[in-house]
């Protein structure tokens, strides 16, 4: 089985907003399997890297108390024996304690045990009894081996009233095996070193920030299902892009967790089809925020199904009762759309023009009707103008002869057609002429003028 990193994060207690004091358990696993390699490092020197970077970074925040713990780290793990005791509680909660913390991670080696329920459940007693918003962070290659089960220690903690809100992130392992973390909670993956420490930044803002948002997609049930597309987040009422971000859903299918300062206040662009504007976004301190955006889509799907030729045709969309073009789609391409009314031009010959509807997660298709081939012949120079007889039996123009060719070819839509033309070098409206023609879908005409 492949091993990996998790990085768990709890908080510990019923949180009440906007207490000062922030308290944060390190627990850095040292059992022997840490010392696989990871990369160019490993995984224990990963860890250490990026955890005495986190901690410097946090070396002087007001009202932040930081503590460690560490298993595997007192006992040589073997065939015959593993110390499923060896945890220990290496440098308790006080201030400016992050330089006692590096100094104690830099003497840790990885040879042990891998203890996770028990120094979860001895966690718990760590903090001090005075009231604070409290976390835990762990780090670990997440494979249990000693008899206790981490899920069983997740439940009691929460029937005895304590809080659990952790995050995993696994590293190079099988995502069956993630799973088995449903019962502590939600779980990323980490590809190499650097999304690792950029996640753990993320779950440390999360723990100082205490302020959350989430920004829901909603189709036409107000359910979040709507994703993958992209979101700009501007400072409101200016052109200051603050984050570019595609959105995403995570494994149970709910929008991601995103970290806004709430000093400002925001305007988001989704960038679906047609775009969608959301100004004037308040984020609230202290909680998590959901930002509910309408965004209902479905599908406009262009194709050509009886047509054996390889054709290319584009098609403009733009918004019933608006002219600004807000796609070119291509044959036999689907693409997405917000519900509503649309008007479609098809540039076929002649020009194709429909109003279509699109449905909450439905596949509206335009089926083009397949062509005919037109193949005209020129005795001598000609002027002249193609037409096609509409519904309403007038004709409407389709394209110009070019005079200077011989012998032109097209590919037109069935109908009745008619040419209309004269010799370029005879000089009267008299010599005017004129022959009708009915085109079919894949078959060719041919006619000379």
């Amino acid at each position: 089985m492949k091993l990996v990193f998790f990085i768990l994060f709890f908080a510990i207690n019923s949180l009440t907003y906007g207490q000062e004091k922030t308290r944060i358990l390190f627990i850095l696993d040292a059992s022997n399997s840490m010392n696989l390699k990871w990369g160019e490092q490993t995984r224990m020197e990963s860890a250490k890297d990026i955890l005495n970077q986190s901690i410097e970074d946090l070396k002087g925040i007001p009202k932040l108390e930081l503590a460690l713990r560490v298993y595997g780290h007192q006992s040589m793990v073997s065939s015959t024996n593993q110390d499923c005791n060896d945890t220990k509680l290496e440098v308790p909660f006080a201030n400016h304690t992050a330089e006692l913390i590096k100094e104690k991670i830099n003497t840790i080696q990885a040879k042990g045990a891998t203890p996770i329920a028990r120094s979860l459940e001895a966690a718990a007693g760590d903090f001090p009894e005075e009231a604070s918003r409290n976390f835990i962070i762990l780090i670990t290659d997440g494979i249990e081996s000693c008899d206790n089960d981490p899920c069983a220690v997740a439940t009691k903690l929460k029937e005895k009233k304590v809080k659990v809100t952790p995050f995993v992130i696994g590293i190079g392992m099988d995502l069956s095996y993630l799973e088995q973390f449903n019962c502590i909670g939600s779980y990323t993956e980490a590809q190499d070193k650097n999304s690792f420490k950029t996640v753990l930044e993320k779950i440390i803002n999360k723990a100082l920030l205490n302020t959350t948002v989430q920004i829901n997609l909603n189709d036409s049930n107000l359910k979040p299902s709507e994703t993958d597309v992209t979101m700009f987040i501007y400072k409101s009422g200016t052109n200051n892009l603050l984050q570019t971000l595609v959105h995403t859903l995570n494994r149970y299918k709910n929008p991601d967790t995103l970290i806004l300062d709430p000093s400002m206040n925001y305007d988001i662009a989704i960038a679906t089809l047609p775009p969608i504007f959301k100004k004037g976004i308040e984020i609230v301190k202290h909680t998590h925020n959901i930002i509910e955006i309408d965004a209902p889509q479905g599908f406009i799907k262009l194709t050509s199904s009886r047509s054996p030729f390889n054709v290319n045709y584009p098609m403009r969309v733009t918004q019933k009762g608006e002219q600004r073009t807000i796609n070119h789609q291509h044959l036999n391409s689907t693409e997405k759309y917000l519900t509503g009314d649309y008007t479609l031009e098809i540039f076929t010959l002649p020009r194709i023009y429909k109003e279509i509807t699109v449905s909450d997660k439905q596949t509206t298709i335009v089926d083009i009707p397949a062509a005919g081939t037109l193949n005209l012949r020129l005795k001598s120079p000609t002027i002249g103008q193609l037409f096609i007889e509409n519904k309403k039996g007038e004709l409407d123009w389709v394209i110009n002869l070019d005079s200077s060719l011989n012998s032109q070819k097209w590919n037109l839509q069935p109908g009745k057609y008619k040419v209309i033309y004269r010799g370029k070098k005879q000089y009267s409206s008299a010599y005017t002429k004129e022959k009708s023609f009915t085109i079919k879908s894949n078959n060719t005409i041919y006619l000379t003028l």
